[in-house]
């Protein structure tokens, strides 16, 4: 048990238990249950997921289009030349 951690006794944490979860919700502070003046369990807060970012549009805004990216390059393609894949002998 840590020094911010309550204690309170099975039979009160009975009676006061969604008031006791909706404090550890809102102070994020454990509480540790005791039966007999032992330790038992532990209520702690739910580690809060971070929200996600959308993945589509993540990158809009951060890429720049220089020149035409349709028309032809120059480069002659192997396609261009009848080679159907890299390492076939070309003619």
């Amino acid at each position: 048990m840590t020094v911010t951690e309550a204690e309170i006794p099975a039979g009160e944490f009975k009676a006061r238990c969604l008031k006791l979860m909706d404090e550890v919700r809102t102070t994020r502070r454990p509480i540790v249950i005791t039966k007999r003046g032992k330790p038992v369990a532990r209520l702690v807060p739910v580690e809060e997921p971070t929200p996600r970012r959308d993945i589509f549009g993540c990158m809009k805004g951060t890429v720049t289009i220089r020149g035409d990216i349709v028309g032809p390059t120059g480069e002659e393609w192997h396609a261009q030349k009848g080679i159907l894949y890299v390492g076939e002998d070309e003619e």
